[in-house]
């Protein structure tokens, strides 16, 4: 029983976790990249931190195309899920932050006072969150549609966001964050430091563009990520070629052992989620990498959250295929967290505007920049969803 539900857990955790809402129309999904930078200018999503736009009153519309309005910046925020809050957290917002959940995924926030919006059995608490009568709630698509029309037919503003399936959408949710809470810039820095942090990465395995290792990423029982999915991106950003777009792999879905085994990647990664014992795909016991022990476990909290702390899924992979290329810019790393990480540098309050400024010193930093395992819980909605839907 213990081995199938981690299977459970690690398979569905994408498809929960990046999928848009079932309930949202093809009109809404189509509007919903729009938004506004100033109430009634309907802008493009945000792609740069350049973009963010910390301005009142202003209007936002969401993955399911809904408009949300607000005419200041919000004293009050809920994040409903552990995504929404570890963002919260790496912009430097959670002085504003209200509710947030209380699960083992969000162990490494700062819970604090704040109340719980979410219990360890990862059931959204509707009624403590409408007590709280927040100015905004934020939620990760994950986010089950009931929950999401419970707190609107209760009045209250919630913004659904998009689909997480590539680096480029973390980076605009980042952004999107940051706007919708008044806090740009941190927004803007946390973009500016994952950019960073991933071209040194990249060039650290540029040599090696025209011969990537093949890899296998074991999600168990066969399963994987191909192209389009954020997984995919992960891997190849990492310098590696993943098995499962070179067997014609879209999205989430099973690789048999035969193809395992005919394709015999040099490198077996799985994602890192405490279990004492990975239970392997059949066939990896087969390929070269099982044979050499090129097996490479992976956070799976970083692996599978489709928010910042992403790079250190790079980061993992490049310091495990590539040991040499990664010795040689550790320090590079290590001098841009510390530039960019001050737990104090923004005290996120903004002007008499409504606009949200950089503190006195112009540091760009990270306030409140951290490693929370915020992915578990969607792991866990996942299979919440799956006992609620089958």
């Amino acid at each position: 029983m213990k081995q199938q539900l981690a299977v459970f857990l690690t398979v569905l955790l994408v498809v929960s976790a990046l999928a848009p809402l079932a309930s949202a129309s093809p009109v809404a999904q189509a509007d919903a990249g729009d938004r506004t930078g100033t109430a009634g200018a309907v802008g493009s999503t945000a792609t740069t931190a350049a973009d963010a736009q910390c301005e009142y009153p202003v209007e936002h519309t969401d993955a399911t195309g809904e408009t949300i309005s607000l005419e200041d910046a919000p004293d009050s925020v809920v994040a409903l899920q552990p995504s929404d809050a570890q963002t919260m957290f790496e912009i430097g917002a959670e002085d504003r932050l209200d509710g947030m959940p209380d699960t083992p995924a969000t162990e490494d926030l700062d819970m604090g006072d704040r109340e719980a919006v979410m219990d360890e059995d990862y059931t959204v608490l509707d009624e403590q969150i409408v007590a709280l009568d927040p100015d905004i709630v934020l939620a990760a698509n994950a986010t089950f549609d009931d929950d999401i029309e419970q707190l609107r037919e209760a009045g209250l503003n919630v913004y659904v966001f998009d689909e997480g399936n590539s680096i480029d959408d973390v980076k605009d949710n980042t952004l999107t964050t940051g706007e919708l809470v008044g806090e740009c810039d941190g927004a803007e820095t946390s973009v500016e430091w994952m950019d960073e942090r991933i071209d040194l990465l990249e060039n650290a395995t540029a040599e090696d563009a025209d011969d990537r290792p093949l890899a296998f990423y074991d999600m168990r029982a066969g399963q994987t990520a191909g192209t389009e999915s954020f997984q995919d991106e992960v891997l190849t950003t990492a310098g590696v070629e993943n098995l499962a777009e070179r067997v014609g792999l879209e999205g989430w879905g099973e690789v048999d052992s035969e193809q395992i085994v005919d394709e015999d990647p040099e490198w077996i990664i799985h994602p890192d989620d405490g279990m004492d014992e990975y239970e392997f795909s059949a066939g990896v016991d087969e390929t070269t990498a099982y044979e050499e022990d090129n097996i490479l476990p992976v956070d799976d909290n970083a692996m599978s959250q489709p928010a910042p702390q992403v790079v250190f899924a790079i980061d993992e992979i490049v310091e495990g295929v590539y040991p040499d290329a990664y010795a040689a810019i550790e320090a590079d790393l290590e001098e841009l967290d510390s530039e960019y990480r001050d737990d104090g540098a923004n005290d996120g309050e903004g002007d008499d505007e409504g606009e949200t400024t950089d503190d006195e010193s112009g540091d760009d930093t990270i306030p409140g920049f951290g490693v929370p395992a915020a992915a578990a819980a969607l792991i866990a909605a996942s299979l919440f969803a799956l006992r609620r839907r089958s």
